[in-house]
């Protein structure tokens, strides 16, 4: 809250200034006070301290709008999740008290209402993810947030409204962002707080990579591994709708059977374990599915092998992650079909192999981007695809260390962590 534009006015036009915005319950004496303090016109505000509110501010209602922007040029204090340099967020992270920012005016003030510990922001913190912004940071690179207040110029965006970051955007964890109106998204209300939190980067990032790659139709299918990521759940069913059919492979461990049942809840064609592939050839695993034109690999090493060994000739896999930090490895006769021409300078490829980054692709299709944050939103709200996940767990902001511990998988295997702000 600023009144710094009356700093050249007499004592009866800050009186007025005052009734028209207690009138409208923007601020109370005491923090026209606080303000008036920082511009050093503290003994005139004093002298205001008991006068009860005019009737005939009722006059000035119609401008709320403008007094609402002209009443927020300063953020509040926000409470945020720093790290001063790279290394084991546990120990580099830190919760702090920042202080207010200046809200310009093509600025929109939001105030945090959830945001995700993903994977890639913990490697952002160690300093192994590619894309990551400078130190000192702060964490979180996507969530939902109301927005608080909005600069004199913004349109489109008002307070009340939910928005969310379009391009992902760092600086999420925290309690309230200022930053310009180009870098929000509204979104439904009526979205699910936790859903609305992570639909930045896991449901576009599946979306994106069903469509941009290969020209799928129906009756298709895809492979994948990772299956039981957010990622992996989202192309179990947007691949449903689109009637191509999904193999999907999880890791060996205790309870594989119940992933499995629920996977195939959610649309998954086949669910194999890591060890059921140990065959010479596992195509003929497929039974009645067709061999696949499109791999999506997360996890790297032998995982990644497994996807090329069920593509179809020619097919593509696409590499968005690497949970396993172990390399791509990718064997001969995967790798290359035969040499041709008489120089033998190049030869068929059998299967294509691309990378994918959500964050710098969406800068250069950021029109595009929109229009599937709106397919997503509209099918969200379709019986046809509620988008479903493993159940995600809303962590208050103050029990940030234990969430963050459980997102790192020192507490074990858990749902994916949600912090409430």
């Amino acid at each position: 809250m600023s009144i710094a534009v009356v700093l050249n006015l007499d004592f009866q036009w800050l009186l007025l200034l005052y009734f028209v915005l207690f009138a409208f319950r923007s601020v109370d004496i005491d923090e026209i006070i606080a303000t008036v303090k920082i511009l050093n016109l503290k003994p005139a505000m004093h002298r205001l301290k008991g006068i009860a509110p005019l009737s005939a501010c009722s006059q000035f209602y119609c401008a709320s709008p403008a007094v609402r922007a002209f009443s927020s040029a300063m953020s509040p204090p926000s409470k945020a999740v720093v790290y001063e340099q790279h290394g084991p967020p546990d120990a580099v992270c830190n919760v702090v008290e920042l202080p207010p920012v200046p809200i310009k005016n093509n600025d929109v003030c939001v105030r945090m209402l959830a945001a995700p510990i993903n994977p890639s922001d913990i490697n952002r913190i160690e300093g192994i993810y590619p894309v990551r912004p400078p130190v000192p940071a702060i964490g979180g690179y996507e969530g939902v947030g109301e927005v608080y207040s909005v600069g004199s110029t913004v349109r489109g965006i008002s307070p009340g409204d939910w928005v969310i970051p379009s391009p992902p955007s760092s600086g999420t964890w925290q309690t309230y962002v200022v930053k310009e109106q180009n870098v929000w998204h509204k979104i439904n209300r009526t979205s699910r707080m936790e859903y609305a939190a992570t639909i930045t980067v896991n449901p576009l990032t599946s979306l994106r990579m069903l469509e941009d790659f290969v020209d799928l139709h129906p009756g298709d299918a895809v492979v994948q591994n990772g299956a039981t990521s957010i990622v992996g759940q989202c192309v179990i069913q947007l691949a449903r709708v689109r009637s191509i059919k999904t193999i999907n492979i999880i890791r060996d461990r205790a309870g594989s059977d119940e992933v499995k049942e629920n996977l195939k809840k959610l649309g998954a064609d086949e669910v194999f374990t890591e060890s059921q592939l140990e065959v010479k050839n596992v195509k003929s695993l497929l039974a009645d599915i067709p061999e696949p034109a499109l791999g999506f690999n997360c996890i790297g090493g032998n995982s990644a092998s497994s996807i090329l060994k069920f593509l179809r000739h020619g097919g593509t896999m696409v590499t968005y992650g690497g949970m396993s930090k172990k390399p791509v490895t990718i064997s001969t006769s995967s790798f290359i079909f035969k040499v041709l021409l008489e120089d033998c300078q190049f030869c068929y490829m059998s299967v294509h192999v691309e990378a994918f980054l959500l964050g710098p692709y969406l800068e250069r299709i950021l029109v595009a981007t929109m229009a599937k944050y709106r397919e997503i939103e509209g099918v969200q709200g379709n019986d046809r695809l509620p988008l479903e996940s493993n159940p995600m767990e809303l962590v208050p902001f103050d029990q940030f260390p234990s969430a963050l511990n459980k997102a790192m998988g020192k507490l074990g295997s858990h749902a994916k962590q949600v912090i409430k702000f």
